[in-house]
């Protein structure tokens, strides 16, 4: 009966864990669905998250041993950079009037550096699980399902208010991602 309730509470941990995680991919969802995006764009972007939030914990778990002091600092800033990079290019590019374009989130490196940006908390967070007995596959798995899932919602609601805003939902967008750039850094 102990071991039932010690593995109800884990499990219930590790829903917690993947919901905050793909709250993250959530918002800053919002953001990029905001800029104009395709369902299909949706989905490619969704499965790449969801792939992220899987790989990157489980990384994490595997070198928690060795890095798990250092990592933490590192993470939030290399995260943060990488969310101020894509949403300050946002910002800039709705102000352009000509259809060049550095990163486009359609493209496959726009949608490799958000899903990375959203994800590399899940890093941090498998470095420190790394420490504990837990299981694997089920913490990688439910951190991959809820990130893609919590992306997909993310990036339709955006989506919906975007035909709303017109040509601002760029400029409004990558102020968000810019935003959550800065707050990751400071």
């Amino acid at each position: 009966m102990l071991e039932t309730s010690a593995g109800l509470g884990q499990l219930m941990t590790i829903m917690i864990m993947a919901v905050a995680l793909g709250l993250d991919a959530f918002s800053l969802g919002v953001g990029i669905g905001m800029k104009g995006i395709r369902l299909l764009h949706i989905l490619k972007i969704s499965l790449l998250i969801g792939l992220f939030h899987v790989l990157m914990p489980l990384l994490g778990m595997f070198m928690g041993y060795y890095v798990s002091s250092l990592l933490g600092q590192v993470a939030a800033l290399v995260a943060g950079g990488l969310l101020v990079l894509l949403g300050g290019h946002m910002v800039l590019n709705s102000f352009k009037t000509s259809e060049t374009r550095m990163v486009d989130h359609r493209s496959l490196l726009g949608m490799l550096l958000f899903s990375l940006s959203v994800s590399i908390d899940s890093f941090s967070v498998g470095v420190s699980l790394g420490m504990f007995e837990s299981n694997r596959i089920l913490t990688v798995l439910a951190f991959g399902i809820c990130g893609g899932v919590m992306a997909v919602l993310g990036l339709l609601l955006g989506r919906r208010v975007s035909r709303n805003l017109g040509e601002y939902g760029e400029a409004l967008g990558g102020a968000i991602l810019l935003a959550f750039g800065l707050a990751f850094i400071f």
